[in-house]
């Protein structure tokens, strides 16, 4: 990707939700807003740096206000959310960098705890309104939710999850996942679908899609090849795959790459990046 990581964005009626994940670190530099942003580090050490006022860590939910331009400092393995709302009914800081939020921490925190296991499109940007609803009610002075401490999840949940997750080579049979977790498959099926919304093999099935995304987004040379790639992961009709896939993320693989070849030829405009 652009920052030595990757980019996920999604768009929505109420504004969006962009991450950039940094694997190494990573300068970028004339940074521009075209709009009112809000930045958060929700991992690792980010900094900003705008007019008149010099490297700033973004360890609290701090807002950018349109056509600022601004420098960033993404440290290594770290995690910058940019959110962008579709309308400005608050009054913000007339100095970037000093209006800030941080009774959003916590709520992005869970929104992405939340998002890393959306079932489909609908569900995620369901996730993302209620997100920006949040953030709007807060500018305007209203009660938000407190964020307590969720009990630790369930160990024989992440065991599935982690040999998911972790082999892409592995076939999907149930009792072996079972076994592995350490629950019967009944249960497993029920710990999965209470945990995360999924069933086992929805779960798997998604996992492959998410696989063939990132070939598709992060092929370096040449043309990406959608059936070879679908193929490799288990997906033998191709139809049915693009259905899936466009139920999944909502767009389909050929949208994918126009997207990713825009955003290799884009300036750098943070706010930009989502290709909707």
């Amino acid at each position: 990707g652009p920052v030595g990581g990757g980019v996920a964005g999604l768009t929505t009626n109420a504004g969006g939700v962009i991450c950039l994940h940094a694997i190494q670190g990573v300068d970028i530099s004339h940074c521009s807003a075209s709009a009112l942003l809000l930045l958060f580090a929700s991992d690792g050490d980010v900094s900003m740096s705008s007019a008149g006022i010099g490297w700033q860590l973004l360890d609290v939910p701090t807002w950018v206000r349109p056509n600022d331009a601004f420098d960033l400092r993404l440290a290594e393995n770290s995690q910058l959310v940019i959110m962008k709302p579709a309308h400005e009914p608050f009054a913000v800081s007339p100095s970037p960098g000093v209006h800030q939020l941080p009774a959003m921490a916590p709520l992005i925190k869970r929104y992405l705890e939340n998002i890393r296991f959306y079932v489909d499109d609908t569900h995620a940007k369901a996730l993302t309104r209620e997100l920006l609803g949040q953030l709007a009610r807060l500018e305007a002075g209203g009660q938000i939710p407190v964020i307590r401490n969720a009990a630790p999840p369930d160990r024989r949940l992440l065991r599935a999850i982690d040999k998911i997750e972790e082999n892409p080579s592995w076939k999907f049979n149930l009792q072996e996942l079972a076994s592995y977790s350490g629950v019967s498959e009944r249960n497993l099926y029920y710990l999965l679908k209470e945990g995360i919304g999924m069933t086992p093999y929805r779960f798997y099935q998604r996992q492959r899609l998410i696989r063939v995304r990132q070939r598709l987004v992060d092929y370096q040379a040449g043309e990406p090849h959608i059936s070879r790639y679908a193929a490799d992961e288990g997906f033998s009709h191709l139809g049915r795959f693009a259905a899936l896939y466009r139920e999944h993320f909502g767009e389909l693989p050929s949208k994918t790459i126009r997207c990713r070849q825009l955003l290799c030829g884009a300036e750098a405009d943070v706010d930009e990046v989502c290709c909707e």
